[in-house]
């Protein structure tokens, strides 16, 4: 167990603040030179934190070489837990820290923070949410995973906007207004936001305005913002890419997946191969970004036809306004040209979706090389897999030598990060049910989480090859986080911190 005065030194900070830090030490060893050479073996400079949604770049993968436990439980190799609330955000991990959230009450949010290594609550702040918006199990208000700069928190709510709190004292900084987002099937909201050199990425790509937001971490003032008019309702994650002297901030959606400029908000580049919906996240490794998508229907499964089959409460063939959220009527009265008051075929067609991006449905397992200008679909996309069982929910993991891709059943495939070569394809890992949590690796391990509660630990390798099955007693939809030789497992209502008790002592 790491003492409290352990010094960090977070893998974001600059090495003029490391020289600063370092500096700092030694004038400490002139005060008290005796006790530092006491506890000297038990100072760490290097971080593992997991600051954001799925870790470092969103990649799932965790930098930490310590050992984590493969067998775990409710009961067994848990270190702490904390009784939360609903939610189903990832907790995140930094200097020693853990930060989650939780619906608290009908309409009050609450932003947790405990110590990594004993579990003490060291602050919690309560929000007032207001009148919440419609969402659709299991989704919940405290949806969005938190991020950190390691100075501050970040995070979004559906009605409120991004909120930043002080990493130390909790203390609200600021909080920026957002338009509230929209979607025509009330997923609700879900979308987690990134920091990255000193800035806020927010990509709200709802059915009404998707638009990607850029606001400055220090003051919650905007720098830029981009529509997004395209894209229609997704939950992907922006990562950032970076390949010789350029960096991208890289998003998915709708058909495309773009590359925009970190500065200005400027499209840098566009590569035409995605579905029409997107929930999943890309992941980077090397200057290379993989994605895998599974948008229901084929490739003529335009929009139209979810909104009859989701929308059309009488199954009539078409859509009245009656049928249709209210935060859509004037887009339907815009729609409705010969206004009968109903939207039926080429009405339908667009009255939602864009022309000039007309996709369907599908399948794809893809990687794409970063570092691009303007169209490269046939110049940077290295290979595309279709029909190959990827999920509509869960992010693929590049682990090893490996692409691990989950679904609904606990169907599972996995591909090289290569060449998209088949390793084994749509084998079940003996957890049915449905999965909404995406994997993540550490420690030679594969650790995909079941909304039934069960954690499987998987072995990478080019066989399918399962260590252990572990009972978290409640259902989960969050991702696991993975820092400092723990595990942190948001389950619906509880946070655990798993950790290999025998080592502890």
């Amino acid at each position: 167990m790491f003492p409290k005065f352990m010094l960090r030194w977070p893998m974001h900070e600059s090495r003029a603040t490391a020289d600063f830090n370092f500096t700092a030490i030694v004038c400490t060893s002139v005060l008290g030179l005796k006790f530092l050479f006491s506890t000297v073996g038990m100072v760490t400079c290097q971080a593992e934190d997991w600051p954001q949604f799925r870790g470092p770049n969103a990649s799932g993968v965790s930098p930490s070489k310590l050992g984590v436990p493969t067998e775990f439980s409710f009961e067994k190799n848990v270190a702490w837990s904390a009784k939360l609330g609903d939610g189903v955000g990832s907790p995140i991990v930094f200097g020693g820290k853990c930060c989650t959230t939780a619906m608290t009450g009908d309409e009050q949010l609450s932003v947790f923070c405990f110590d990594v290594a004993s579990g003490k609550q060291l602050w919690k702040r309560d929000v007032a949410t207001g009148k919440l918006p419609r969402i659709t199990p299991p989704n919940s208000h405290a949806s969005s995973t938190p991020c950190t700069d390691g100075k501050r928190v970040y995070l979004h709510f559906s009605t409120l906007g991004i909120l930043a709190f002080d990493c130390d004292s909790g203390e609200e900084a600021w909080r920026y207004a957002l338009p509230k987002a929209a979607y025509l099937m009330d997923w609700g909201a879900a979308m987690s936001p990134i920091v990255h050199e000193k800035t806020v990425y927010f990509a709200q790509d709802d059915d009404l305005a998707p638009t990607l937001f850029a606001i400055d971490a220090q003051t919650g003032t905007a720098r830029w913002q981009v529509a997004r008019p395209e894209m229609l309702g997704g939950y992907a994650v922006p990562v950032i890419c970076t390949v010789g002297d350029q960096t991208d901030v890289v998003i998915a959606g709708t058909g495309k997946l773009k590359g925009y400029d970190p500065q200005t908000g400027q499209e840098r580049w566009t590569c035409n191969t995605m579905p029409r919906t997107v929930m999943t996240s890309p992941v980077v490794r090397d200057g290379i970004i993989y994605i895998s998508v599974q948008s229901y229907g084929d490739e003529k499964r335009t929009l139209k036809f979810a909104l009859l089959e989701w929308l059309d409460t009488n199954q009539d063939g078409k859509l009245a306004k009656a049928e249709v959220p209210k935060e859509f009527f004037p887009r339907f009265e815009q729609s409705d040209q010969n206004r009968d008051q109903f939207l039926t075929d080429s009405e339908l067609d667009t009255g939602f979706q864009s022309r000039d991006n007309m996709v369907g449905g599908g399948t794809t397992i893809q990687a794409v090389r970063g570092g691009g200008k303007g169209d490269v679909t046939k110049t940077h996309l290295l290979w595309n897999v279709k029909n190959k069982s990827p999920s509509n929910l869960s992010s693929p993991l590049v682990y090893s030598n490996q692409l691990f891709v989950v679904k609904k059943g606990g169907i599972s495939s996995s591909f090289s990060p290569e060449t998209g070569e088949t390793q084994w394809e749509m084998t079940r890992i003996r957890n049915i049910g449905d999965y909404y949590a995406s994997p993540v690796g550490a420690d030679g391990k594969i650790f995909v989480t079941g909304e039934n509660g069960f954690i499987t630990v998987l072995k990478p390798g080019p066989k399918l090859e399962i260590l252990a099955k572990n009972d978290m007693g409640e259902s989960c939809v969050a991702s696991p986080a993975i820092a400092d030789g723990r595990i942190f497992i948001r389950t619906r209502n509880t946070l655990f911190c798993i950790a290999d008790q025998k080592s502890k002592q």
